[in-house]
């Protein structure tokens, strides 16, 4: 089991939170007060960058669902980077891979998000 770390910074497009560890039953609280704690406003990126991700349940699937939602009542937009293979299979299954942005890493989520 990894401690679940989130660390947010600024990207020209909008908030950037990296996550390690593992987000699971017993941490997905965390990312919801990360995301909570956010200043979003209309036209802003959150990008939730999952490079360091080792483990990821339902409920690690639900607050990222809830960290859309968040967004997206805020009239922001939300998207993924680096999401790990097990993770992004997940998704695929349950068809979230349609429902949220998923780019390779962070440079390319804020590039393509600055072409808009």
């Amino acid at each position: 089991m990894s401690p679940l770390t989130i660390t947010a910074r600024d990207a020209a497009t909008g908030p950037v939170l990296e996550v390690t560890g593992d987000l699971d039953h017993a941490t997905a609280s965390e990312l919801r007060r990360a995301v909570d704690g956010l200043a979003l406003t209309a036209g802003h990126l959150l990008v939730v960058d999952l490079a360091g991700l080792d483990f990821c349940d339902s409920s690690g699937i639900s607050a990222l669902l809830a960290a859309r939602g968040l967004a997206t009542e805020q009239g922001a937009r939300m998207a993924l980077a680096a999401v790990p293979a097990n993770t992004a299979r997940i998704l695929g299954i349950v068809g979230l891979d349609q429902v949220f942005s998923i780019h390779p890493d962070v440079s390319v989520a804020t590039a393509v998000d600055s072409g808009r």
